[in-house]
């Protein structure tokens, strides 16, 4: 007899499958579209990466909790913790950027569909 997966498993596999399914379509949209998805992706308050984020420190915490039981080897809270710290990190630094997505996500497409003037792209390295 087989057993079907608990709800929770089988949402955090929809919500897998559904982040493939927009990385598809993003792919594929007008610029003026593609901005506007990644403005609601890093919104700060119902955006993917917050949750994201939430949900890796959730896990840290339990992760914490069972490490301290000795369930789970420390080594996957302290990577949860990381996880958890590194994209908190990664939306601070996307912070200063999200105006700028929001107000070109909100323009009219024919304005945003302007080519910008050109800038140059540097490449930052982390040491």
């Amino acid at each position: 007899m087989s057993h079907t997966a608990p709800y929770p498993v089988r949402l955090a596999d929809e919500i897998a499958r559904q982040l493939g399914l927009l990385t598809d379509h993003l792919a594929q949209l007008s610029p003026h579209e593609a901005v506007q998805v990644i403005a609601h992706v890093l919104d700060p308050e119902d955006g993917l990466l917050d949750g994201v984020t939430g949900l890796m420190s959730v896990s840290s915490t339990f992760a914490k909790t069972q490490a301290e039981r000795g369930v789970l080897p420390t080594e996957v809270w302290l990577a949860l913790g990381r996880a958890a710290n590194d994209l908190d990190a990664i939306g601070g630094d996307l912070d200063e950027h999200r105006a700028t997505l929001q107000r070109v996500g909100t323009q009219p497409a024919a304005t945003a569909a302007k080519p910008a003037a050109p800038a140059p792209l540097v490449i930052r390295r982390h040491r």
